[in-house]
């Protein structure tokens, strides 16, 4: 495989792996932009969409031969996840809503430790995947590289319709008006009649959907270990702190950046990969401390 080819590969796997990082990272940004809490169990979200998806595969669709039928399956498992853990969640930082933040951010960890051990007791420690659909999709020959149409087609595409799927909603539509509205300034937003709990409330949820999606999108092609969520949480917290808290359409850019940064790493530079997404992070940081598409505002008194 000559160097082209590499450079190639490794654009491909880059562009595949940030389509999956945006989703995760877009509901970690999505839940803090309204609600104000930086969810540090998301990355169970993550773990449970894609062994959601992986059991409904293995149990309803092995062997179907359908792909309409095996994405349908990985939609209901992020669906079905999104709601159950988002509402779980909800509820319990319902009960510390007026608390220091703080406390709030140790909440979710703990819930985080939670999910972890009832993950183990569920699926065990063993891999756990479903290819089926990557087989369904075939592969494509691109300037002479294979590649499965899964991960060149479908999972960037899929994360660039849930971009434009948000902005349409957030734009649109009058519940996301009232979102934007509760996010600018949920004092004023209340006083006008906007009822910021229930806005919160969907927040969450479309959130914790958005986590799941990312999981159970990446379950065909990968194997689903306990620690996953771990890993996934912490370069989505990359990404979030690059683009800036809350920044929806930044997060497209950064999860791009690094997505591509590691995947170069992985080809080119193996012992970088694990550092590289922080070290983006860093830079970034150290020269605008608000992220790459934050507006610095004057402060309210």
């Amino acid at each position: 495989m000559n160097l082209f080819d590499v450079l190639l590969l490794s654009l491909l796997d880059g562009i595949s792996y940030a389509g999956l990082l945006f989703l995760v990272a877009l509901g970690l940004t999505f839940i803090f932009g309204v609600v104000r809490i930086m969810n540090v169990a998301h990355g169970s979200l993550y773990a449970f969409g894609g062994y959601g998806a992986a059991s409904l595969g293995l149990w309803l669709g092995q062997d179907a031969g359908s792909t309409s039928l095996s994405i349908a399956l990985l939609l209901m498992g992020a669906i079905s996840v999104g709601c159950v853990l988002g509402t779980v969640l909800m509820l319990l930082l319902k009960q510390f809503q007026h608390r220091d933040p703080i406390l709030q951010l140790l909440v979710t960890f703990g819930a985080f430790m939670i999910f972890e051990d009832l993950q183990r007791l569920l699926w065990g420690s063993q891999p756990y995947f479903v290819s089926d659909v990557v087989t369904n999709m075939g592969t494509s020959e691109l300037k002479g590289v294979t590649y499965t149409n899964y991960q060149l087609l479908f999972v960037p595409c899929a994360a660039v319709a849930v971009f434009v799927a948000l902005r349409w909603f957030l734009n649109k539509t009058l519940a996301g008006k009232q979102i934007i509205a509760v996010t600018h300034d949920r004092e004023a937003a209340t006083a006008l009649g906007i009822n910021a709990k229930r806005i919160a409330y969907l927040t969450f949820l479309v959130g914790a959907i958005l986590g799941a999606l990312g999981g159970a999108l990446a379950s065909p092609t990968t194997s689903l270990v306990p620690g996953i969520g771990a890993d996934m949480i912490v370069l989505s917290f990359a990404v979030v702190a690059s683009a800036g808290l809350g920044q929806v359409s930044g997060a497209l850019v950064t999860a791009l950046m690094i997505g591509l940064a590691r995947s170069l790493c992985v080809y080119f530079a193996p012992e970088m990969e694990v550092v590289m997404p922080y070290l983006i992070m860093v830079a970034v940081l150290l020269v605008r401390p608000q992220g790459l598409f934050t507006v610095v505002q004057a402060r309210k008194i």
